[in-house]
């Protein structure tokens, strides 16, 4: 992504980034192992969030608003791997075992 945008180089890796992440954003309403909120989670709150933002950043790449679809991408990366990538250290979650043990 560090490459000269709006080429193929540039849309091919985003579209797939962009789809991946649409899945996981969705496949995340079947997960409930930490109920805050009955079934929900604050991770579902992120789920929601991505929803909204993705569609909403391609939007504005399809219109040519580069500084907003920068910032909203680069949001959603941020959000993707450093705010989920947090709550899975959660005490309890498998990856919070891995990191600090039992």
């Amino acid at each position: 992504m560090a490459g000269v945008k709006g080429t193929t180089r540039h849309r091919a890796p985003g579209y797939t980034w962009a789809a991946l992440l649409l899945v996981v954003a969705i496949s995340s309403f079947w997960v409930h192992e930490i109920h805050l909120w009955g079934l929900w989670s604050p991770i579902h709150l992120l789920s929601i969030f991505t929803l909204v933002m993705l569609p909403l950043g391609i939007w504005h790449a399809h219109h040519h608003s580069v500084r907003r679809h920068r910032s909203t991408m680069v949001g959603l990366f941020r959000g993707a791997l450093v705010i989920a990538g947090l709550f899975t250290l959660a005490p309890g979650r498998i990856m919070h075992k891995v990191r600090f043990g039992s």
